[in-house]
């Protein structure tokens, strides 16, 4: 018998169903793009960049996922606050699959991913008792670090990829990636604010998207270190030193507000 849900207003039964959705497709697709590489990704540029990244959600998108759903349905209010944010990491990572893929049937697969995910998201959202949620962690996860952080990495990352657009500096899985930053960054922006002003829904959003922005850089570290293995390209060693830089600028705010969770679990 799991113990009650902390602070909800209505029940997750629907948010649990539509999160399995996005599991089995990620499950699904990931296997599919690692036997069948030269039927499901047309080019060699497109099969370097999707079969690490395919590795990397099998191995880190969906166990967060699952173990995320596992903690929740436990009643522990740190599993349904991660809850979203491996949801917001899948939703991410298959926009980036659906634009720079063409229009077959596999393309319908990550859109449908896509969407489950949002919808998930929205339903799960919807559940939380909002005031309750700032009751408990007012005060002890760090607002102003979190939500700075948050705030100014999305500002950045929108900007680079404004630029990125206006130079025509990118194509192929390079475009999708940047098309993928314009969609999902303004909402680091605007929970950032939110939890900076100590709103309701930043404290239920902030835990979410720091834990996506941390599973982004710890899966992109990863992708760099699987494709000279996998691709046999050369090890970007100065992109791996810099991704890991502005990781731990987004770690430290994420294991802040994470123990201050911890605290009020």
């Amino acid at each position: 018998m799991h113990k009650p849900q902390p602070a909800l207003t209505h029940s997750l039964t629907l948010a649990y169903r539509l999160s399995l959705g996005p599991a089995v497709l990620m499950a699904a697709a990931s296997l599919a793009g690692l036997l069948f590489p030269q039927i499901l990704y047309p080019t060699e540029q497109i099969r370097r960049s999707f079969i690490s990244n395919d590795v990397v959600n099998l191995f880190i998108g969906l166990p967060i996922l699952l173990g995320s759903l596992w903690l929740a349905r436990r009643g522990s209010l740190i599993g349904l606050l991660l809850w979203p944010g491996a949801l917001f990491f899948a939703t991410y990572n298959y926009l980036a699959y659906a634009i720079a893929l063409p229009l077959t049937i596999q393309f319908l697969v990550y859109i449908a991913l896509v969407a489950l995910s949002a919808y998930a998201i929205f339903r799960l959202l919807s559940s939380l008792d909002l005031g309750a949620v700032r009751q408990r962690l007012t005060g002890v996860v760090h607002e102003r670090t979190a939500g700075g952080v948050l705030a100014i990495f999305g500002a950045l990352f929108f900007l680079r990829g404004v630029a990125q657009l206006a130079q025509g500096s990118v194509s192929g899985p390079e475009l999708a990636v940047t098309l993928a930053d314009l969609l999902i960054t303004p909402f680091w922006v605007a929970g950032g604010v939110a939890l900076w002003r100590r709103r309701a829904l930043g404290y239920a959003c902030g835990l979410g998207l720091l834990f996506q922005g941390s599973m982004l850089f710890v899966g992109l570290l990863a992708f760099f270190i699987l494709q000279p293995i996998l691709s046999a390209v050369p090890f970007p060693l100065e992109d791996f030193i810099v991704i890991a830089g502005m990781g731990l600028v987004f770690f430290v705010p994420f294991g802040l507000f994470l123990r201050g969770v911890v605290l009020r679990n």
